[in-house]
């Protein structure tokens, strides 16, 4: 995917990711969604597609049940976030796990020693 680096882009994705994690706390009733953080928001060039990252704790079984609600709700998201930012296009959501944070909280790295 092509990003977007313009201002517009990271505004909107600023937007996006505050009114997503408002909706989280407070309208999503899947318990599967409960304690997941919101990490980032990564826009495409049309700003078409948003790639909302996040972490939640927990071992993988978890984390693919938080990746599962968060599939299934992402029409529910989508369009309260439609009514709430007033976009002539809402674009769609796709989230993906933060492995970044992950990385610097558990020492992980991608280096072989």
């Amino acid at each position: 995917m092509k990003t977007s680096d313009s201002r517009r882009a990271v505004r909107m994705g600023d937007q996006i990711m505050r009114e997503t994690a408002t909706l989280l706390v407070e309208e999503a009733q899947d318990p599967r969604l409960q304690l997941v953080t919101l990490s980032g928001v990564r826009m495409n060039a049309n700003l078409r597609i948003a790639e909302i990252f996040y972490t939640v704790s927990g071992d993988e079984e978890h984390r693919k049940s938080v990746q599962q609600g968060l599939e299934k709700a992402s029409g529910f998201l989508r369009s309260n976030l439609s009514k709430r930012l007033k976009l002539q296009f809402t674009p769609e959501l796709r989230f993906l796990f933060d492995e970044f944070l992950e990385d610097v909280v558990y020492g992980k790295s991608s280096k072989t020693d």
